[in-house]
């Protein structure tokens, strides 16, 4: 084994695998420059640092378990043109998260608040917090589970260990009265420890219809808006912007034999 073969050895049992990959391309780079030997060694400790930041955020974006990932910077506020984006880009800096405060996007579906969301995420799994994604009833049907199972305390517990936690798509679907209870419990666990970031489709006075008591409704957004940014996202569909460049129109034909009502 010749010196340089048990040099890359060494550093690839040390887990230095950048080090390995790049030590003898940047050796003759610095023969050229005439670089000093602690620049050589200190050009090498930042490609491995940086190896090291790369694949810690890369860890936490997929422990997060986005559904896709999508940025603040790709968000098209072109599209939404009455969106606060000075707000926007004030929370991407992620000051809210270290004030334990939370973000409340509102608006019709498909308007852009599950990218926001997502996009928020990104920016705290870059400055290496801990960050978990969920859709609201998948969050809540896991809730039951360690209910069912007698873990719901340490499921709990684990949710307050986070920086961020985002509940997409709350009130989409209405809750029966376990999943209403499981979800104050979560949000009041939360409260003032961990940053929510929650999409609605439903404006506040509805939610009474959406966890089925006015009294649990009223709970939880006392608790959850107490530290809050209210974001009202409105605007077209982006789903529906892209039918018409599809050319699909936006209501379906009847067929030839099927009469048009009051026709």
């Amino acid at each position: 084994m010749t010196e340089t073969e048990r040099l890359k050895a060494n550093l690839e049992r040390l887990d230095l695998k950048r080090m390995a990959a790049t030590f003898e391309l940047e050796a003759e780079r610095a023969a050229q420059l005439k670089t000093s030997y602690s620049g050589y060694l200190g050009r090498l400790i930042e490609e491995e640092l940086l190896a090291k930041t790369e694949r810690s955020v890369n860890y936490r974006i997929k422990k997060a378990h986005f559904p896709c990932l999508k940025t603040i910077e790709s968000f098209n506020y072109g599209f939404q043109p009455t969106l606060n984006e000075a707000l926007i880009r004030e929370l991407a800096e992620l000051a809210f998260l270290h004030r334990n405060e939370n973000v409340v996007l509102i608006g019709p579906p498909g308007v852009g608040k599950t990218h926001l969301a997502i996009g928020l995420g990104i920016k705290a799994c870059t400055a290496h917090q801990r960050v978990r994604f969920y859709p609201a009833m998948v969050l809540l049907d896991e809730l039951l589970a360690a209910l069912a199972t007698k873990r719901l305390i340490e499921q709990l517990d684990d949710f307050s260990r986070l920086d961020l936690l985002i509940v997409d798509e709350l009130g989409y679907l209405p809750m029966d009265k376990p999943r209403a209870n499981l979800c104050f419990q979560l949000i009041s666990r939360c409260y003032e420890r961990v940053s929510l970031v929650v999409t609605s489709n439903k404006a506040f006075n509805q939610w009474g219809e959406v966890f089925g008591d006015e009294v649990i409704a009223g709970a939880i957004l006392d608790r959850l808006l107490h530290h809050s940014h209210i974001i009202a996202v409105q605007g077209e569909s982006y789903r529906m912007r892209d039918r018409h460049t599809k050319g699909v129109d936006r209501e379906p034909k009847l067929p030839d034999n099927q009469p048009a009502e009051n026709s």
